[in-house]
């Protein structure tokens, strides 16, 4: 199914000559070309895949510890941090924590942060946006 849709947009960015030519702004390269284009459906969704997951611990797997629910990324452009929600009892309270992405894994089809529990993430100074 995935290879039907690479296939289906690589075939319209190919047939349509607004997404298959760059358009330019003061000089600037906007989009994607369609060789990209093809490379970036094989990504992974943040909407899709990352966002609203559950993020378990590596000790007890079934042990959920917390929920991704935001992605940071900064002013480098690199994806730097995961914003984990560490809910309080029958979620009534947020908690949010930033926790460096490379300290993720994926294993089995889920989200593990080794040696986590929800007592170590609430330990951890609260993530709050800027104002």
């Amino acid at each position: 199914m995935k290879h039907i849709y690479v296939a289906l947009v690589a075939a319209t960015a190919i047939a349509s000559p607004g997404i298959a030519t760059a358009q330019t702004a003061g000089g600037e390269v906007l989009g994607v070309s369609a060789s990209v284009l093809a490379s970036v459906v094989k990504g992974w969704s943040a909407k899709k895949s990352v966002l609203g997951k559950e993020v378990h611990n590596d000790a007890s797997p079934s042990e959920k510890v917390g929920m991704i629910e935001d992605i940071i990324v900064t002013p480098d452009d690199a994806v730097s941090y995961l914003i984990i929600d560490v809910k309080e009892y029958l979620g009534l309270s947020n908690y949010n924590v930033a926790i460096p992405i490379k300290q993720i894994k994926w294993d089995n089809n889920k989200f593990v942060l080794p040696k986590a529990t929800k007592d170590s993430l609430r330990a951890l100074p609260p993530f709050e946006y800027a104002k």
